[in-house]
């Protein structure tokens, strides 16, 4: 409820916000988790699971709980060009939260190498220092416009914004 409420203090709609949750939490006290993260969805925060695969990977709260977005954590996207058990994850992971009607995240994309690869498995939102470290909300403003209006330019027209 405080999250709620926090949410709409700040006159923020919920369906704006995507609450990024950690594997161990959902497995914690998981009564109390399970009639949290239910009402948040019911007022449509989206919920997604950060650095997916390397906590307690127990699969059955794919099915217990709302999620939204699975991320992938960057320790698999880092070597997914070099090393073929790490391809086969990321993959695996972007196949079965796609198969879940959940959306996919590749987190510390690095390279256009970690790029193409993703893309070409269907992820569908990538983030990393391939595009940008960390910004202040003023720096990211003025980032978000130049990438955005050099990328309308470069962008060829089939390719998705």
């Amino acid at each position: 409820e405080n999250m709620l409420q926090i949410i709409t203090t700040n006159g923020t709609h919920p369906e704006d916000i995507e609450l990024e949750i950690t594997e161990r939490l959902l497995v914690t006290d998981q009564a109390r988790v399970t009639d949290k993260l239910k009402r948040l969805d019911e007022h449509g925060v989206k919920l997604c699971i950060d650095d997916f695969g390397t906590g307690y990977s127990s699969l059955a709260y794919l099915k217990h709980y709302p999620i939204d977005t699975l991320k992938i954590d960057r320790i698999f996207v880092r070597d997914v060009i070099e090393d073929s058990a790490d391809a086969e994850l990321a993959a695996g992971i972007i196949k079965l939260a796609h198969g879940l009607s959940m959306r996919v995240t590749g987190e510390g994309v690095e390279t256009v190498e970690q790029l193409d690869f993703l893309r070409g498995h269907g992820c569908d939102q990538v983030q990393g220092y391939y595009f940008s470290k960390p910004l202040p909300a003023a720096e990211f403003a003025v980032w978000i416009n130049h990438f955005n209006q050099t990328a309308s330019v470069t962008r060829p027209a089939s390719e998705p914004t």
